[in-house]
């Protein structure tokens, strides 16, 4: 779809635990990256729907919304590695099946490795605003990104983003307008105290702290 990376792969401190669960556990829930189609049903050993989140930072909730969701098969992908080590010690401390995760960018997971038709969510939190107008082009919610979503997803399957940046949200605004495979199920501007059916996340605590408004939506797949 594109060469220009919507991330910054930041090194960050990575504990003695966080680098043995790497070592360790990532052979029991980490997906090595192959532009080859996984089969899903194999991964999980279950028909169970699959839910993916994108950037899922230290794993907190990609770990709780498995836990409350044992019936829901869970993919999560990010690229920093203390995020990786926390989330995997994590998976083994809870005991959980129903979570595997990739470290690659989510572009390339979705397009090579993710099979059309196959996702009943996907969950896109906070991703990097990119506030500056010369940096809008490493957004990763653009256009042909709103397509590839729609491939994959299942018939009546359920985009979730949620952002704190007003410019990013009138970007979001307008590519979800523009494209007509999307119908719009949820759109708030809150204060954090909105009903939405996700944990609050560390970003989004970060951005009420200074002073920020939280945009959600909920878009279906046509």
């Amino acid at each position: 779809m594109r060469t220009i990376k919507s991330f910054v792969k930041r090194k960050g401190r990575i504990t003695p635990g966080q680098n043995f669960a790497i070592k360790e556990l990532w052979p029991k829930y980490g997906i090595d990256y192959s532009e080859n189609i996984l089969n899903l049903n194999a991964l999980f050993n279950n028909n169970f729907p699959v839910h993916l989140e994108i950037g899922f930072g230290d794993g907190d909730m990609l770990v709780s919304q498995a836990c409350l969701n044992l019936n829901t098969n869970f993919l999560g992908i990010e690229v920093h590695e203390p995020g990786i080590g926390h989330c995997l010690l994590q998976i083994e401390k809870n005991n959980l099946d129903n979570v595997r995760i990739a470290s690659q960018d989510a572009i390339d997971v979705i397009a090579f490795q993710i099979q059309d038709n196959s996702l009943h969510q996907v969950s896109l939190y906070f991703p990097d605003p990119w506030p500056k107008k010369r940096h809008h082009k490493r957004r990763l919610l653009q256009r042909k990104f709103l397509d590839l979503i729609y491939k994959k997803l299942v018939k009546g399957g359920t985009l979730c983003i949620a952002t704190d940046w007003k410019n990013y949200a009138e970007h979001i605004d307008l590519i979800i307008k523009e494209n007509s495979n999307f119908s719009i199920i949820k759109r708030v501007e809150h204060d954090g105290k909105a009903c939405v059916d996700r944990p609050q996340t560390k970003f989004e605590k970060r951005g009420l702290k200074q002073g920020h408004h939280i945009w959600d939506w909920v878009i279906k797949r046509k």
